[in-house]
């Protein structure tokens, strides 16, 4: 069969040919229909990714759409392994699938589960507020953040903010449920939040924190502050003030503080909603071949392989 191959940390993959996957007990081999080229996706296969050390060579592709030899479909998100969803073939763990809809638009799903989880399972997993209200999106520009709108809205908030560097991309979310957009530089009228998702962190999170707890006409106000990405940094110098000087929480969402069965749990109503389109997404497939030249790919749109 034919896959995506990294051989090493400083290249490509290139697209070769290799040998059929061994499934471990408990696993079971099956075809691979598409697969997305996420964030993540990356960074484990670099071993650049706080829940992975990388052993080379190994096929990259963290989650994917997947058909079993019954022809039924399902969505699958994998553990470490030498043997990723970037091939024609992969195995996997049923127990980390989730069945889909015969209609299920396998490009679509490949590219929204991973991005969607997110919020999703932040909302839902990781913050006392059973709805919180008001939510405000750091990054909400990026593919994660975009879809961090309106899953906050889809989970009940009654208000979301979205802030990001870009104006032009900001303009756009008001069609996907933001009441209001803003700047990094000028967060001081979202002060009000009871939620934020932030994306970014480093540098923008720590002044971005500041701006909102010095504006907050109550501080004793809880605040839960989410920390999802770090797109500007992987350590922020958060002041001493911020914590103390508030009711603020900062925790995690991610592989580790959330358990696996925890998010597996999310995975249907996520794939319903990327089904119907109350997520929406922007997507765009490409042949595995093309693995190369695609690997880097910085584009707004979520490169999917399809085999």
């Amino acid at each position: 069969m034919h896959a995506a191959l990294l051989s090493t940390v400083d290249q490509a993959p290139r697209y070769a040919e290799v040998q059929e996957p061994v499934p471990r007990e408990g696993e079971i081999v099956v075809d691979v229909l598409a697969a997305g080229l996420h964030h993540l996706t990356r960074a484990k296969a670099i071993g650049a990714h706080y829940s992975e050390s990388t052993v080379l060579p190994l096929i990259p592709g963290v989650d994917g759409v997947v058909r079993d030899d019954t022809g039924a479909l399902y969505y699958t998100a994998l553990e470490s392994g030498p043997h990723g969803t970037f091939a024609q073939r992969t195995a996997i763990d049923p127990r980390r699938a989730v069945r889909l809809s015969e209609d299920a638009d396998p490009v679509l799903i490949a590219a929204g589960m991973n991005p969607a989880m997110s919020s999703w399972v932040a909302l839902r997993r990781r913050i006392p507020t059973v709805e919180p209200k008001r939510v405000l999106v750091i990054g909400a520009t990026g593919n994660a953040g975009r879809m961090a709108v309106q899953i906050s809205r889809m989970l009940g908030a009654e208000h979301v903010i979205a802030a990001g560097r870009s104006t032009a991309r900001l303009s756009a979310l008001p069609a996907l449920g933001a009441a209001e957009t803003r700047t990094l530089a000028d967060l001081e009228s979202a002060s009000d939040v009871d939620v934020v998702l932030d994306y970014v962190w480093g540098e923008p999170a720590a002044q971005a924190m500041m701006q909102i707890l010095t504006a907050r006409a109550d501080r004793s106000v809880p605040l839960t502050w989410v920390q999802l990405g770090s797109m500007a940094s992987p350590t922020a110098p958060i002041p001493a003030a911020a914590l103390r000087s508030a009711r603020l929480d900062i925790v995690g969402s991610g592989i580790g503080s959330v358990p696996s069965r925890e998010m597996i749990a999310e995975l249907p109503e996520i794939a319903a909603a990327l089904n119907d389109g109350r997520i929406r997404v922007d997507a765009r497939a490409v042949p595995l071949a093309k693995i190369e030249s695609e690997w880097d790919s910085s584009c707004d749109q979520r490169v999917v392989f399809v085999p």
